[in-house]
Formats: structure tokens, C-alpha cells, sequence
């Protein structure tokens, strides 16, 4: 006789509580959203007196500091990236304000430095006004080589400017030297505190006469030696000292400012007075200088007519 395998089956009734437990029934999810829109409806309601909001209050203390724990752990982590963006755009604006503040600088020192050169140019126009002569402006643009114990400077206009040797060369200040020789766009300026340098001079006070000779040095204070023709003349201390010179020939037009008495000397062996003269030019920072040029000279650039104007 054969054997038949028995196999238990739950009943029907079990699968569908079952089923029940898991998923919940219809009517209780409609009653939950029915709650949950009644709920807002009275605290939208309600306003400031929403009978809701003693419940809210009391979950917000319970979550708020779990919020604020979370939050406050997690933030580092959060703010890596924008922390590497913040520091190379801070890397970036330092970067472009120093460039800024460089590219200023250069402007300030550049305008200090045309500001001075128009003060200078100014003077000459009042020098060719005071001493009715035309000027042919220049600039320094070297200094003589110390080897060759000379003072000379080069200056940036030649004989394209109507210039040649022997002419007077003078700043704002007062004489600066002579012209040596010239280019057709350079000239080469003989200082008057050169060793072998003799300038006729004229004490202004008493207007005698005597020679100028140059010590060789840019950085004494006392860089010129007076000689008068007349020995027995003293001259006195702050006389100021001018050129004694002719009106056309040359090498220096008369009555240029040289400088000022500053000490009276005399030697054991003669019975000779001397001055120390302290030029009013300041040879070691020249840069804008004049050259008294005939009127009317053809000339490569803008020439300082005696009246103050430009021809």
C-alpha cells in the first residue's frame, strides 16, 4: 500500500492577518492625514494663540539641541570646501591689492618726480625772464666718469639744438658750467666745482672782481675758492658772488648767481684774502638745466625766449 506525503498549509484567515500586520488598514491612514491636515489648519488658524504651539514649543527643546549637537559636528566636514575656495579667493584679492598698491606707488613716485622736473623747468623760465636771455632746455643724463678726476655731465641736447662749445650752462638755481664740446644730440658740461674750472666772479656788494676756481669735489660744502684782483679787498661773509663775464663771447654771460661767501681765509705768506663760496646749485642731484643760446637760434626743440615765453 502506498504511502501519501502530508503537507500543512496555514489557513487562509492567517495570511490575511498576516498581511493586515504588515501593511496598515485604509481607514487608519486617512484618519492619520485628516489629523495631520486639522492640525494645520488650526495652528494657520490660530495665529500667535495656535493651540498647537505648546506642543511645538515642547519638541523643538527636545530636538533643538540634538539639531545643534548635529550640526555643530558636522560643520567642519561641510565647510572643507569652502574653506580651500575662501583661501584662494583671499589669496587672490591679497595678490591684486598688492599689485595695486605697487602700480600706486609707481605712480606717486613718478609724479613726485614730474612735479620736480616742472618746478625746475618753471625756474628756467624765470631765469631767461630775469636775465633776458633765451634758453635751450636739457636733461642730466650722465655724470663724468670719477677716473678722469673731471665733474662734467652729459646733457640730452646737441648741436641739433643750436648748441656749441663755450656756451652757459645754468639750473634754476644759479651757473652750473660750461659747454666742452657737443654731438648732434648730446653736449658735454664742464662743472663749475671742477679742478680745472676758472670762472670769472664779481662780489656782488662791493663788485669786485676776482677768479673762481673749482675744488673737484660734488659733496663739500665750501666746492669754490675766491681770488679777488685786488688783494687788499676782504670781502665779507653772505656777499653773494656773480659771473664777470661778456654778453656775447662767452665761455659765461655776465651776472649769473654763483653762490655765497661763506668764510674769508688768508696764508701765512701772502698777504692775499681769500673766500670760501658756497654755490647755490646742488651739483650731485641736477637734472633739468638751461643754455643760453643766442635769440633766435634754429633749434630741435622748445627754446625759452627772454620774455618767458617758447619759441
Amino acid at each position: 500500500m502506498a504511502r501519501r506525503s502530508f503537507r500543512w498549509r496555514p489557513p487562509a484567515s492567517f495570511s490575511a492577518r498576516e498581511q493586515g500586520e504588515r501593511r496598515p488598514p485604509t481607514a487608519l491612514v486617512v484618519a492619520l492625514a485628516l489629523a495631520g491636515a486639522s492640525l494645520i489648519t488650526l495652528d494657520h488658524v490660530g495665529g500667535d494663540s495656535s493651540p498647537v504651539a505648546p506642543a511645538r514649543a515642547v519638541v523643538g527643546e527636545v530636538v533643538g539641541p540634538l539639531e545643534t549637537g548635529a550640526s555643530t559636528v558636522v560643520r567642519p566636514f561641510l565647510a572643507i570646501p569652502d574653506f580651500f575656495t575662501t583661501r584662494g579667493s583671499l589669496r587672490s584679492d591679497v595678490e591684486a591689492l598688492e599689485a595695486e598698491n605697487a602700480e600706486l606707488r609707481g605712480q606717486l613716485s613718478a609724479s613726485d618726480v614730474d612735479r620736480a622736473r616742472l618746478a625746475e623747468y618753471d625756474g628756467l623760465v624765470a631765469t631767461a625772464e630775469q636775465q633776458g636771455v633765451s634758453l635751450v632746455p636739457a636733461r642730466v643724463v650722465a655724470h663724468g666718469p670719477a677716473q678722469t678726476f673731471s665733474r662734467t655731465v652729459t646733457i640730452d641736447a646737441g648741436s641739433r639744438a643750436g648748441l656749441t662749445a663755450d656756451m652757459t650752462v645754468v639750473s634754476s638755481d644759479g651757473l652750473v658750467g660750461r659747454i666742452l664740446d657737443v654731438t648732434t644730440s648730446t653736449a658735454t658740461v664742464l662743472l663749475v666745482v671742477d679742478a680745472d674750472s676758472t670762472v670769472g666772479a664779481r662780489v656782488g656788494r662791493s663788485m669786485e672782481v676776482g677768479f673762481l676756481s673749482g675744488r673737484g669735489h660734488l659733496d663739500d660744502p665750501g666746492r669754490l675758492d675766491l681770488e679777488l684782483v685786488d688783494r687788499s679787498v676782504v670781502p665779507a661773509e653772505g656777499d653773494v658772488v656773480l659771473t664777470w663775464g661778456s654778453e656775447e663771447s662767452g665761455p659765461y654771460r655776465a651776472g649769473i648767481p654763483i653762490g655765497t661767501v661763506k668764510e674769508i681765509f688768508s696764508t701765512p705768506r701772502d698777504t692775499t684774502q681769500r673766500a670760501v663760496i658756497e654755490p647755490f646749485v646742488d651739483f650731485s642731484t641736477l637734472d633739468v638745466v638751461g643754455v643760453i643760446v643766442p635769440d633766435g637760434t634754429a633749434s630741435d626743440r622748445t627754446t625759452i625766449e627772454a620774455d618767458g615765453g617758447v619759441g
